[in-house]
């Protein structure tokens, strides 16, 4: 549910991702999602409630990192994940952590 755009953008920050649709994922269920992120090791980024939740009932890997914000521009998800960079950094090497959260 986010812009393929977002994986050029940050590219400089996070080096290594991908779009689901550039992985031939674009129209999977969230379950092969979440097993080729954890296969691979991704971090999930999405606005989708249900990954987390997933992250609750599985634990992880994969991480994910889960945007809350309504109707936003892709410019507006850039710049909240520019802004978390470091939280998020953080989050990949805490075993603990399952998920963020980011507003």
């Amino acid at each position: 549910n986010l812009s393929p755009v977002l994986v050029e953008e940050l590219q400089d920050l996070f080096p290594g991702s991908a779009h689901t649709e550039a992985l031939g994922l674009g129209r999977a269920e969230d379950s092969n999602i979440w097993e080729y992120a954890r296969r691979n090791g991704f971090t999930i980024v999405s606005k989708d409630a249900d990954f987390p939740e997933r992250g609750v009932l599985l634990g992880s890997p994969p991480k994910v990192i889960w945007i809350r914000r309504g109707n936003c521009s892709t410019a507006d998800i850039a710049g909240i994940l520019r802004r978390s960079a470091s939280e998020i950094e953080a989050a990949a090497k805490d075993d603990g952590i399952r998920y963020v959260v980011l507003m």
